[in-house]
């Protein structure tokens, strides 16, 4: 298999991917639904490889189990947990952006802006999937400029199991544009060295993606789940 193959092969789990993280988030597809491999595979017009990859990267984030001769299911995951989620990494991002502000370097600092100006072009094309991993680039600049390896870890690993719900809140009216408003607030607080300002804002940054996801689900299935 050449280069080009492999890459093709990539894009297309990640495109399965992403369709399959939009529909557990939202509900549309619900906890216990078994996902047939080969019904995906027709489904996007693709072989079984990327439809492996796809459901082992969902079930790295915790969005699906994959059982032994049963194949992989939808994992439960109740309103509650969610939102309890969100407050942990609220809390959790809050203490990175307080850190940060105090010990980034300059050049961090100036790689953080760059990056989150870089990002407006995304939020006015309305590109969610591009946003989606801007934002994760932005974040886990935040982590590395906190200089706690322990910290950046777990921030990391807890973002990783929202990452489902982190997109799909993105989607969910004005989201995006606020997302990035929300992250030069950030930037700006960091900037004249107030660190609490900036875990005030990033705090509210989080719950406000919270709020967003809880309307997205309302939205699309007609019922408030957080």
């Amino acid at each position: 298999m050449d280069g080009v193959e492999i890459e093709e092969r990539e894009l297309l789990s990640d495109r399965i991917r992403n369709a399959l993280t939009d529909a557990i988030a939202s509900g549309s597809l619900a906890a216990g639904t078994a996902l047939d491999e080969q019904d995906i595979a027709d489904r996007f017009g693709a072989s079984r490889t990327p439809v492996r990859e796809a459901l082992r990267q969902l079930a790295y984030n915790g969005l699906v189990e994959v059982r032994p001769r049963k194949g992989a299911v939808v994992t439960r995951m109740t309103p509650e947990r969610i939102a309890e989620m969100f407050e942990t990494t609220a809390e959790v991002e809050a203490m990175c952006a307080r850190l940060a502000t105090y010990r980034m370097t300059p050049l961090e600092r100036s790689q953080l802006m760059a990056l989150h100006e870089s990002s407006a072009a995304l939020v006015e094309a309305g590109d969610y999937d591009a946003y989606d991993a801007f934002n994760l680039a932005f974040h886990e600049g935040l982590y590395r400029a906190t200089h706690n390896g322990f910290l950046a870890e777990q921030a990391l690993g807890i973002r990783m199991r929202l990452s489902a719900f982190r997109r799909t809140q993105l989607r969910h009216g004005p989201r995006i544009h606020r997302s990035h408003a929300e992250h030069g607030g950030i930037l700006a607080a960091m900037a004249e060295g107030d660190g609490e300002a900036a875990a005030r804002r990033m705090r509210a940054h989080m719950l406000n993606a919270a709020n967003s996801l809880s309307g997205y689900i309302a939205d699309h299935l007609g019922i408030h789940s957080l």
